[in-house]
């Protein structure tokens, strides 16, 4: 089971990570500031809506609709929502690492007005994802468009953040190798995975369903990144993040959504290494330069180059550059002008031989990169 903190246990523990893969009971703002500065990778915040609501809501029958009627919704005015919103968004940047992110959902009650604030406090907004919902609640009144999605702001901690996870290949590839877009369809939180109690009653309102949680994470964290959730709930974000090998915290002050959060959380199995290695493409490996294959031995001075129908060849030089017929430069830049083109990818153009058979040079760079991967594991 998911650890509890009460947030003077927090401040008062002398273990630096006390708190990772643990639920802090306490006010959000107040168990924020009592976290590291720049300690977690991404954050994922489910803030009361402020859905203002005037009065019970019936449907046609005159039946009761459950709604978010929760003390916890309410709020005096939007001066006091923002006021509220400004606090945790402040209290959020600063435990944010420089090369985090911040992901933000709400509706068309609240989501404009903490839009606005994120820009005030320099947050850089990356995209506006819509999470459309295969099914939503009706409009019982018949009086506007029936409510279909959320929003989802998902943003860096300031416009120069440019280290920030984005697994661009994993989401292209598990969307058919089209580039994900930024309308998600996803069905909300129902039947079995919907928790509720002893009566038979949700036990939280507004439980997101873990299938949005799961696209959040994967594609902007990576396996042992820690994800903080200040608004934990029924710990969608705790479950999620246990089973796809990330760690967690979660904020929380309502003592029912807690052990709820934390006997769920215990009953989760966290995937192995093999089905968690994330796919990255040739922008996220590491940079080999040509001279790092002469410099290993892999390439050795006066080998000669040709290209794969032996059409061209050119001899390696000791800085790293090659020389064809007076003329001499990059692998590039050489494989360019022997074939009169702008331009040439001289990883696969040039090939070395390899008992009577040439292979690009690309294979050893691979070799390179391979050796890199151990060092970095």
């Amino acid at each position: 089971m998911a650890s509890v903190l009460p947030l003077s246990g927090l401040r008062q523990s002398p273990e630096p990570l006390s708190w990772l893969n643990s639920i802090i009971k306490g006010d959000c703002v107040a168990a924020l500031e009592a976290l590291p500065d720049q300690s977690v990778d991404v954050i994922f915040a489910d803030p009361p809506y402020n859905l203002q609501l005037g009065g019970m809501l019936t449907r046609p029958d005159q039946s009761l609709v459950d709604a978010v009627d929760d003390e916890w919704d309410q709020f005096a005015s939007f001066e006091a929502y923002d006021a509220f919103t400004r606090a945790w968004l402040l209290a959020c940047r600063r435990v944010l690492k420089p090369s985090g992110s911040i992901w933000v959902i709400g509706s068309y009650h609240n989501i404009f007005r903490v839009g606005a604030m994120m820009q005030d406090l320099n947050f850089w907004i990356l995209n506006d994802i819509v999470w459309r919902k295969t099914n939503p609640m009706p409009n019982f009144k018949g009086r506007r468009f029936q409510n279909a999605h959320e929003t989802m702001i998902w943003a860096s901690r300031d416009p120069k953040a440019k280290g920030y996870t984005f697994n661009y290949d994993a989401m292209k590839a598990a969307n058919d190798d089209v580039q994900m877009r930024s309308d998600w369809l996803f069905p909300i939180c129902s039947g079995g995975e919907r928790l509720k109690g002893e009566d038979g009653k949700k036990v939280h309102p507004t439980q997101k369903p873990e299938a949005l949680l799961a696209r959040v994470i994967m594609a902007s964290s990576k396996p042992g990144d820690i994800i903080l959730d200040p608004f934990f709930g029924t710990g969608t974000t705790g479950a999620v993040a246990k089973r796809l090998g990330r760690n967690f915290v979660g904020i929380e002050r309502e003592q029912d959504y807690i052990d709820a959060a934390a006997a769920r959380i215990a009953a989760v199995e966290p995937l192995g290494k093999t089905e968690l290695t994330v796919m990255t493409g040739k922008k996220a490996e590491p940079r080999v330069a040509f001279n790092v294959l002469v410099e290993s031995g892999l390439v050795k001075p006066g080998q000669v180059l040709f290209d794969q129908k032996r059409r061209f060849s050119a001899i390696v030089r000791a800085d790293g550059t090659l020389a064809s017929g007076g003329e001499a430069g990059s692998i590039h830049r050489l494989g360019a002008r022997v074939q009169g083109f702008d331009a040439c990818n001289g990883w696969t153009f040039w090939h070395y031989e390899d008992e009577g058979q040439l292979k690009p040079i690309d294979d050893l760079r691979a070799r390179i990169r391979a050796g890199l991967g151990k060092l970095a594991d």
